[in-house]
């Protein structure tokens, strides 16, 4: 189970962002997310987005910096890619449990 990073080169709301993704499950990327202090508003179909100001905290939490094309290879190989427009797989949780 690893937690992969990309590099923040993604605008957004004036700020650069990277995707934080699990090769996992998402209740590893959720339990991952709200302990480096990701709101569940920043869940996106299969990942996180994190804002540039705390790449460095998710990498030293564990994250594998990982460039954009492997990090979309490695979510799919793990049957995690949710790309847009495409619901849910049944019996996987769209987004973070209300408790997160």
């Amino acid at each position: 189970m690893t937690l992969y990073i990309d590099p923040p080169t993604w605008p957004g709301h004036g700020r650069l962002w990277s995707h934080l993704v699990s090769d996992a499950s998402f209740e590893e990327l959720h339990a991952f997310a709200a302990a480096i202090g990701c709101p569940p508003r920043a869940f996106e179909r299969d990942h996180y987005d994190v804002p540039q100001a705390h790449y460095a905290d998710a990498v030293r939490a564990g994250a594998r910096e990982v460039g954009s094309k492997e990090l979309v290879r490695r979510l799919t190989a793990a049957g995690l890619r949710r790309p847009k427009g495409r619901p849910a797989p049944a019996g996987r949780p769209s987004g973070p449990s209300p408790a997160s």
